[in-house]
Order: structure tokens, then sequence, then C-alpha cells
């Protein structure tokens, strides 16, 4: 049989893809060639002083080639090239080294392991399309997290899976189909439909994955799931018929969030709450012109018996059709001689009692009266239970007015109808006119459409037990919910729970797994008109079996309810399905319940609330141990990232780099309407005028972690990832200035002789212990972004900014320098082990690459691979207080000098002077003096006392109140700017003296204050006293300077 023309357009679409992919590649590789050809060029065309040296050590020319990675056959080791390429390059680093950690099942758990678990459940991306930055947030932390616990010791398991997406999957397909076919989903039929969409998950489905291991998220794909595979739906079918058997899941008549266009109800959480202040036209499907909202409209229903009329006013016009009572205040004076009258509707003659509901009615707003509709308003709902009222549905499932509507309306679109009853009412005399009025409205966020409030027959859960359960885990710390302050958002929302609808009148979904039954001598022949006719059941034939043992006898006519579940129900499961439940294999009793739920804090009651009730319910244990809520990603203006506003962004054109053209390219692929596509580019233009340069995905992964300090919301700005890309680079340069240093002969020893090396290592090794213990520590509390910047703060300004220049003086061939440059040599090698260990969870590609060209230690059983290697710890023989606190003095000393250098001559090196005022800081700086000389790029450092007259011609700074750094300028000094140098100084120090003074000086300070604060007060003072000394003193030189030039 032919396949139909869209499926051959599909597999010709995908062919394509793969043949462009394949194309690129090999343009990558050769523009690596190119560049580093040009790299070598350039070398090569250097000053003729380096071609001079080159020729005398008998170099030889290099070789393009040697700086490019030969080709890696797919899920093979990475083949390196001989020599590190003079320039980071993201697409270079980031290729191979996926499939090879794949094949090697590195991300693959064991059960039967004996190591501690520890268990991730990825959110399941939706199967409507690529992933966008909100989904890499997630996956950049949960890595983190994984690679983290794999590395130190843990059976570290996260499992992939993709959710069906009931509602937001057929939107986009029932929009494609339309698009390209001109066709409805009812005009293919339900079948075909599902078809169409199997079709699309396939295809998208796909590029998910991809997108994932681009990611470099760790998952363990043999355990991957689809919500709708054959495993899972059994299992939500299961979990109904469970829930059902023991009463917790019942058929009622209730009101609904109803979508016009999709005709099916919709969860809160499809519903988009617009605020307006006042009359506002908006667009609406389904209408050619703009629909008005934000006004109140009166008018009055005329009271039987003569007794005149009663005033009443609405947002929502239309249902006035439905309305069955109008409610007025028990105390109000004005209506009591209405209460239990009636009152007539101007279009069927329906009789309206007038009722009194207090809850409901103030009587100081508007006229006091309020019309009441059961059908189509949640108060009014609640009113009509109370009051026994009609409940009168006027509206078709499409939003049309039904035959209760009335003959003058039936038909209308229910905004035509509105200006129709208006028109109606004013031919009446009962039109009382028109105001402005702030209001809420729900739309739906799929169709745009107005959410509609319309009872219906749905199929329900009491959660009321559930919900219990879910909050007292919490509260008994069963649960920990991280950051702690949306716990009271828990405990509110469930304790004011109401049940849950979920059923969903779409095609695409979990079919509810219920049966109705027709007897032949039914009255009503149609679906659902007999409640007790339902038989829920695991199959079609065990639900054959109970309508025989319950209609013996009897002819009936059986079928399923063409209803779908929730999307949420089956995503509620998924921690218990996606481990095996119901059946109870290994994987559930060994990785359930899992370590930790991370995802965002917008789907806290959605789906995370849900997943609590239902893992208690039904497994007798909570789903897991710990939710971790990131904040939700906006973009860079702080607005919420929208297709239609063009601000999305795709996390794969961030990693490669796209151009203006590339995105707006991608926006007009999409399914945005004609408006919606011009805006979207317009926004794009603003926001990326020259397109989105290539990031990487370790620098995006290390940009997103590091903005989880923000509370509830990123605003992300690219420059800010871009800025971990060149960051990356600074990486990649350290590496090389290592195996450079290093040597090809280098053999890094089994341990560190720490106590004989020089005080530069003994340091450097001392705050990497630190930054191992912040980063180890603020991982398990949770804090990601502390995490980063301890390791940022490490190699950025420790290591690379400080160690690595102190060092290269050792490197100059001297043999003076022989020991320090063996112990330089051996601490190198020692930080960049552990620091790229330490930043490999966050940044994984780049660590394996440059961890893979670092030398083995001899007599080392080094794993294969930096992500299975042992995460470093906190090593107590490196700590050194002394050490660190000599060195806090040095760089404060250097920062000062460095700071006195005017910006017209940073390649000069000058002069310097340091003035200490006691022989403990002399000491200091007399055994790091090469240190700060290299360091600051002084020529020289001579060490002055306070007997020694003051340097002429310098600029000063004061270090601290025994420390003062000078710089020779030697005509160069600006007195002026000395001058005001100093004072800005001195009304600095001066201020913070005063403020100290005026607290110590305070009634009850040495009556309250703890005597360790007062000795510290004390201190303080005499400190900021002595810099204004020193201050004094210095301004008094430069005066005398100033007096004797003259």
């Amino acid at each position: 049989m032919e396949e139909p023309l869209y499926e051959k357009d599909l597999e010709r679409k995908l062919k394509k893809e793969q043949k462009a992919k394949e194309k690129e590649d090999k343009k990558l590789k050769a523009k690596q060639k190119e560049a580093a050809r040009l790299q070598v060029q350039a070398a090569a065309d250097g000053a003729k002083k380096s071609e001079k040296k080159q020729k005398k050590k008998g170099a030889t020319d290099e070789n393009p080639d040697d700086f490019v990675d030969p080709d890696t056959p797919t899920g093979q080791k990475k083949r390196l090239a001989s020599q590190m390429a003079k320039q980071y390059s993201p697409s270079a680093v980031e290729k191979s080294w996926y499939p090879w950690w794949e094949s090697s099942q590195y991300f693959v758990a064991d059960a039967a392991s004996s190591k501690p678990p520890f268990v991730i459940v990825l959110p399941p991306p939706n199967v409507t399309g690529a992933l966008h930055i909100g989904h890499a947030i997630t996956v950049a932390i949960e890595d983190a997290m994984i690679r983290w616990r794999r590395m130190s010791g843990y059976n570290a398991l996260w499992i992939p899976g993709m959710d069906h997406a009931g509602i937001a999957t057929q939107v986009v397909v029932e929009k494609k189909i339309m698009r390209e076919r001109k066709l409805s989903r009812h005009d293919l039929g339900r079948d075909k439909f599902l078809s169409e969409v199997h079709n699309w998950k396939d295809q998208y489905g796909g590029t998910i994955s991809r997108q994932l291991r681009t990611l470099g998220a760790s998952l363990d794909w043999s355990r991957e799931c689809f919500t709708m595979d054959e495993q899972r739906s059994e299992a939500v079918t299961e979990a109904f018929v469970r829930l059902y058997k023991e009463g917790l899941i019942y058929r009622d008549i209730r009101l609904v969030n109803w979508d016009c266009t999709l005709r099916t109800a919709i969860s809160d959480i499809e519903v988009d709450r617009v605020d307006l202040k006042a009359e506002t036209l908006l667009e609406v499907p389904g209408y050619s012109n703009p629909v008005q909202f934000g006004v109140l409209t009166s008018f009055a229903y005329p009271l039987e018996e003569g007794l005149g009329e009663i005033i009443v006013a609405t947002t929502r016009i239309e249902t006035m059709l439905g309305d069955t009572a109008i409610a007025v205040h028990s105390r109000d004076e004005r209506y009591k001689h209405l209460h239990g009258k009636y009152a007539v509707h101007p279009f069927n003659g329906r009789k309206l009692e007038i009722i009194c509901a207090d809850d409901l009615v103030k009587a100081t707003f508007g006229t006091g009266a309020v019309k009441i509709t059961p059908a189509h308003d949640s108060k009014d709902f609640k009113v009509g239970k109370q009051h026994n009222l009609d409940f009168i549905n006027i509206f078709t499932d499409d939003g049309s007015i039904n035959e209760n509507g009335g003959p003058q309306f039936e038909g209308m679109p229910r905004f035509t109808a509105r200006a129709a009853i208006i028109d109606a009412l004013k031919e009446k005399g009962l039109y009382r006119g028109m105001e402005n009025n702030e209001m809420e409205l729900g739309r739906c966020s799929r169709t745009n459409d107005i959410v509609e409030p319309m009872i219906k027959p749905q199929w329900f859960v009491n959660c009321n037990t559930m919900a219990k359960s879910a909050l007292n885990a919490v509260k008994s710390k069963e649960i920990e919910i991280i950051p702690p302050q949306y716990e009271q958002d828990w405990y509110r929302w469930l304790e004011n729970i109401r049940d849950w609808c979920i059923s969903r009148q779409l095609w695409w979904g979990h079919r509810v797994p219920a049966w109705y039954v027709t007897l032949e001598d039914d009255k009503e022949k149609d679906m659902g008109s007999y409640i007790d006719h339902w038989i829920i059941a695991r199959n079609k034939s065990d639900a054959v079996l109970e309508a025989k043992q319950r209609y013996p006898e009897k002819k009936y006519q059986l079928d399923q309810d063409p209803d779908v579940l929730d999307t949420w129900f089956s995503a509620g499961l998924f921690p218990l399905t996606i481990l095996g439940w119901p059946d109870n294999t290994t994987d559930l009793s060994t990785f359930y319940p899992t370590s930790v739920l991370e995802t965002g804090l917008d789907i806290l009651f959605f789906w995370v609330a849900r997943m609590v009730m239902m893992g208690m319910l039904l497994h007798g244990d909570v789903p897991f141990q710990k939710i971790y809520l990131h904040p939700i990603i906006r973009d860079a203006h702080g607005r919420k990232m929208s297709k239609s506003l063009g601000n999305v962004i795709d996390p794969i054109d961030v990693i490669n780099g796209i151009t203006l053209e590339g995105l707006q390219k991608k926006l007009e692929q999409g399914n945005l309407d004609q408006g919606e596509l011009e805006k979207a580019k317009e926004g794009q233009k603003k926001d990326f005028p020259d397109g989105i340069p290539e990031c990487g995905t370790d620098a995006l992964r290390f940009a997103l972690i590091s903005y989880t300090s923000q509370f509830d919301k990123i605003n992300l700005d690219i420059k800010r990832v871009h800025g971990y890309r060149q960051w990356c680079n600074k990486l990649w340069n350290a590496i090389r200035f290592a195996m450079i240093k290093l040597g090809d002969q280098y053999t890094p020893p089994a341990t560190l002789a720490v106590h004989t090396m020089p005080s530069i290592c003994k340091w450097i090794l001392s705050v990497l212990s630190k930054a191992v213990g912040k980063t180890v520590s603020s991982l398990e509390a949770y804090k990601f972004s502390d995490a980063t910047s301890s390791i940022y703060f490490w190699w950025q300004y420790q290591l690379c900014d400080v160690f690595i220049e102190a060092i290269k003086p050792y490197f100059n061939g001297s043999q003076e320098f022989e020991s320090a440059r063996g112990a330089s040599r051996d601490t190198l090698w020692a930080c960049l082990d552990t620091g790229l260990r330490l930043l490999h969870p966050f940044m994984p590609y780049i660590t394996e690459e440059l961890w893979q060209r670092l030398p083995q230690p001899k007599e080392a059983c080094r794993k294969d691979s930096i992500m299975i290697s042992e995460y470093p710890s906190a090593v107590q023989g490196w700590a050194n207080d002394k050490v660190e606190n000599e060195m806090e003095i040095v760089l404060d000393a250097v920062s000062k000098l460095r700071s006195l250098r005017p910006p017209t001559d940073i390649q000069l090196r000058r002069p310097s002077f340091v003035l200490c005022r006691n022989l403990e800081i002399a000491a200091t700086v007399q055994h790091y003096q090469a240190q700060i000389a290299t360091l600051a790029s002084v020529s020289s450092i001579k060490i002055l006392t306070e007997d020694d007259p003051a340097p002429s011609d310098c600029a000063t700074d004061i270090v601290n109140k025994d420390l003062a750094v000078y710089l020779q300028l030697r005509g160069a000094l600006d007195t002026d700017a000395e001058h005001e140098k100093l004072r800005k100084k001195r009304e600095e120090v001066q201020k913070k003296y005063d403020t100290l003074s005026q607290k110590m000086s305070a009634s009850g300070y040495r009556e309250k204050a703890p005597q360790s604060k007062q000795d510290d007060d004390t201190k303080k003072l005499a400190t900021l006293l002595a810099e204004l000394e020193i201050i004094s003193e210095a301004e008094s030189k430069l005066d005398a300077k100033v007096t004797n030039d003259m």
C-alpha cells in the first residue's frame, strides 16, 4: 500500500537534515584546518628575533594538521591532535566525547550495586517540539548533581523520559494539518489524526534526544520511556482502576475550564490570567473583529406583581440567557420586601427567584443585586448548589448559543450574541448603561481562546486524603523543599485543595478505562445518561465480563468513554511507572524513593504535589526525598519568554551560534500567525541584532547554574553566557602553558612533599583545598551558584592570575630555581588534575578534553574518563592558614601597586618601595619580594622602615595600618591627582572612623555589647586612626614636594 504523501515528505526531510549535518561537519573540519594553518602562518610571519631564536633551537616548521583532531569513529574514545590548538573552539572540543561516554555505559546504573543510590527522574519534556532554554537549566543542574554524585561513589541513576503532553501536542499537530492541508482533526477522523500525532512524536522525540545529548546530559538511556508506551499506559490504567475502587475517582457534573476552540476541559495551568484595568479590545480565535472586555454592563429585570424592576450588572452579558436567580444581601433594606419574590426573564419568561446570598453579595457594590448563572460561573455554581437552583447550560461545545438560549440567539457565537443581547435589551427599554471595570480574564495558553466556565460531566479525583498525606510529608521533613520559603505555598495549596478534574475531551492521550452500558430498554440512549451504567475495568474483556454479571439476560451495547485523561494524571505517576510500577521490579525496590526532584517552581502544585499524593497512596512512600525548585528564566528585560515575542531561546542556538537571519527563518517555520510572526521578528531584531554568538555547551551550562542565586526568576543575558565562553579559553591556555612547562617527559609524583615546597606552592594548594571544601558543601546544600562561584574564583583569580604568573620566573632555565621549578611542576599538575575534576560536573566537555591531555602518575591506576574518576575532597595536609594570611597581605600590596601605575605606561616596569611599620610585616614582604615584583610588574622593591625618608617622585597608597606602598613615577607624578586621591581616601576612612566612634559612644553600648565585640571594635578604631595618620603623613610629604618644586 502506497504511503501517504506527507509521510514521504517527512522521511525526505529527515534525510535532507542528515545530509546537511554531514556537510556542516565537513565544513567545520575544513575551517579548523584553515584556522590552524593561519595560526601557524601568523607565527611564521612573526618578528625576525623570534625566527632567529627558533632557528637556534633547531625547531622545525609546524604542521597545521598537528592541531586538528583526527576523525573519531562514532562511539570510540576521541582521538586528540598531537598539539593543542592555539585557541579554544567549543565545536571542536565538544565533538565525539558524548558517543564514547554513552557506548562505554558510563551513564548506566546497576540495580545490583552495593553503592548507595542517588536517583533523579528527568522531568519529561513535552513531545511538542524542541527543548527551550528552560529545559537547559534543568539539564545543567541535574547533570551537575548526577556527575558529582557518580564521581563521589554513588550508584547514580538519571532516568530520561518524554511526556505525550495531550493538549499541547494536539494543538500543535492540529495547527500543522490545518496550515499544510486545510483539514481539521474531525475531517481526518480519530485514527488518522492519532497516526499524524505519532509521526510528529517520532520526529520531534528524536530531536529532543539529540538536544539532550548535545547538552551533555549523562542520562541512562537504557531506561528511557514515553508516558504513552505500553508499560506506562498499563500503569496509568491500573492507577485509575485502583483509585476508583478506593472511592477516590468518581463521575459528576461540575463546572470546568472549557476551551471552545479545543472543545475540551483544561487544567488551571493551561489558563493564563490576564488583568484588565479598563475597556480592552482583544483578538479572539474565530472572530474577525476584536472583542470588547473590561466593561460592566447594567440592565434591568422586570419584577412580578408590578413591583417594578431590579438592576444587575455583569461583565459577561451573554450569560444572562442562563440566569436562574437574583441574589441580594439579607440586610439590604432596599430589597427586603423582595425576598422570595420573582423577576421575569425578558427573553424566555423564566421566573428568577430573589434569594439572599450574603457570602456573595456586597450591598455597597454596584446596585447590591447580583445575577446568578449557576452553569457558567464558579461563585454562582456554589450558590446554585446551596439554593437548589436550575443549572442551565446555554453554550454548545464550540461556544455558540444552544437551544437553551432561545430561538432569538440560538446558533450565534457567544461574543456575537453579546452585542445582539445588548441591542435586544435596548429595544425592550431594559438596558441601563456600560462603564469601565477592572477585571481578570482567563485565556487558554495553548489556543489564546477565552476560557468559558461550563458544567460538564467529567471524571474527578477526591484529593482530600492524599493532600493531607502530602502536606504532612513536608511538615515531618520526609520531604525537604529547597528553597524553604516555598513550604508555605505548599501548605496553602494543599490545605485548600479542590477535587481534580482528570478527563479531557481530546483524542491524544490515555483513554479513560471506563465503559458505558446502554441497555436495550433504557429510555435515554446518550452516553452517560445513567451514572450507574459506567463500568471501570483494565480492558474491554474485563468490562464485558462485568457487564454480563451486572446485567444478566439483558441486551446491551458497550462503548468506551471517548475522553482521555489529563496529562498530569500520568505525569503524577511518573516516578513510579518509570521504575516499573505496578510490577515489583528490582529497579523499583532499589531506586524508589528517588533522591531529589528538580524542576521549575511554576509546576510545584500541578505536577510535584500530585506526584507526592499519588506516590504515597499507591506505593506507600514519598516519591523523592528533596524538592529543588529553580528560578524561572526570562529574557534580559525580565519578560516572560513567549514565541509571539520572539524571545524564546533554543539552547542549541546558544551552543552553536546563529545569525539573525537564521533566527528569523526558524520563526517562519513555526506555528505563529502572520501578526504574531511580525511582532516576534521585531523582538528578535532588537534583542539579537547580530544573532547569537557561538558559546558552546560548557559555557551555557556554567552560566545557567551560576544564575541560580537569583530568587524566583532569571533575566538571561546572552552576553554573560558568552563571557563564560571566553573564560573557557582561559582554561584552555592554562593547560597549554602547563603542557609546555611540564614537558613531554614529566611524570607526576604519587604524593606531594608540600612541606619542602616554595610558599607560593603551599598557598595555591591551601586555597585549592578550601575551594574544594566550599564546592562540596555548596553542592550538598543545593547552593549551586555558590559552587560555581567558588570554582570560578579559584581558577580565575588564584590559579591563573596569581600562581601561574608567579611561577613563570622559575622556568627561565636558571639553576638557582631548579628545586622551585620541580615543586612548581608538581603543584601545577596537582592543581590542574584536581581543578578539572572539581569543574567537571558543570563543564563536562572541556574538562574531559583537557584532563585527557594531562600526564598520568606513575604506578597509578587512573580511570579512563574524568567522569568516572574520583571527585576531589579537601586535603587536610594542604591547609595552611599562615601562608594564606601572608599571601592576603602580598596580594593587597600587589593590587595597590598596580593601581598606582599610570594607564599610559602599562608595559613600563618602575621601581617600588614598601613601607613596613613592624618587623613581622617586613619579614613577610621580604619573603615574598620576588612574587610581589612579578605580580605587580615592578622593576624592583625596596623595603622601608618608619625611620627611612619617604622616596621622592612617588605615588602612594595605603594597604593597611602597618603597610604602605610607593611607585616611583619620575616626572609622571600628577600631584593634583595624588592630592585628590588622598583626599577621597581620607574622607572614606574618616567616615568609617566617625561611624564606629559614634556607635561605641552610644548609651548602653558598653552594657549590652559582648566584650569580644567591644575588643574587636577597639582594634578597628585604632586601625582606622593609624590609617588617618598615614594619610596625613603622605599629604605632608606631597605638600613638601610641591613646595620644593616651586
